[in-house]
């Protein structure tokens, strides 16, 4: 009876020296497992960190970045907007000089108008005074015209005796031949020039070629305004001497050439210096 409890003791140990073992290793286990898991952990934690430290340090290189691009933005925005305003500038400029321009060819065309609306007059009243004119030989007068105007040259046979300012039969007859074409055309300025030749001249009635010429010319004008109703606002007389020869004065062909009275008709300026000015 003894050794049977001595045995059922014995194996009582045993079974629960075994059961004590097995937790042991249970637990020891499970601590190595902890300690594993924990290192585990910490270099998760640590390459967390790491990767933390990247992202950060990715994300201010990305805020730097971002700060350069913005400011290179702004800058080309403000370039851009500089551009703008040097294209709006040239557009303005450009339009003021294209309005310039279309008022320049406007007036132009204006003066175009005007100067061969002048030219069609100074035809229509050569071709007038030609007509008038037309009984008269060229050694008694010649009409031409010359830059714009109608030339009436009267040779002084044919208005005047030898060193007299006094207008003969025939002369009249030319100037009222002329008074009619004048009367009609009130829009012309009529200039009357008396000539001579170089031969001096000293009478008690004229001092000299200056004298002679002026007064022939007055002559004429008197006879147009007076006689023939010329308006006398259209004539201006003048006296120029032996100054503006048209032929020489070594023979006496030449010096009969200079001898004489121009009468000038020109179409009024009037409208051409206003657009001009």
């Amino acid at each position: 009876m003894k050794e049977a409890y001595i045995l059922f003791v014995s194996i009582l140990l045993c079974c629960t020296s075994c059961v004590t073992k097995q937790k042991y290793l249970l637990a020891e286990n499970g601590r190595l497992e902890a300690i594993q898991r924990g290192e585990d952990l910490k270099r998760q934690l640590v390459a967390c960190l790491d990767d933390g430290e990247k992202l950060t340090s990715r994300l201010e290189t990305l805020l730097n970045d971002t700060s350069a691009l913005g400011q290179s933005v702004r800058n080309y925005q403000s370039l851009l907007t500089s551009n703008l305003s040097e294209q709006d500038k040239l557009n303005a400029l450009l339009n003021q000089k294209l309005e310039e321009l279309n008022k320049r060819e406007q007036t132009i065309n204006e003066l175009q108008e005007l100067i061969n609306a002048q030219n069609a007059k100074v035809q229509t009243l050569l071709s007038n005074v030609k007509d008038a004119l037309l009984g008269f030989g060229s050694d008694e007068l010649t009409v031409m015209e010359k830059d714009g105007k109608v030339y009436v040259a009267m040779s002084d046979k044919l208005l005047f005796e030898s060193g007299s300012a006094k207008v003969d039969k025939r002369g009249k007859e030319a100037l009222s031949k002329l008074a009619g074409v004048l009367n009609k055309q009130t829009d012309i300025d009529v200039f009357i020039e008396g000539h001579t030749d170089t031969k001096p001249i000293n009478t008690v009635q004229f001092k000299d070629n200056w004298d002679l010429s002026v007064i022939r010319a007055t002559s004429v004008v008197r006879i147009l305004t007076k006689d023939y109703r010329v308006n006398p606002r259209q004539i201006l007389p003048c006296g120029r001497g032996e100054y503006m020869p048209v032929a020489t004065n070594e023979t006496s062909e030449g010096r009969s050439f200079n001898r004489r009275t121009e009468i000038i008709m020109a179409p009024k300026l009037d409208r051409l210096l206003k657009i001009l000015q």
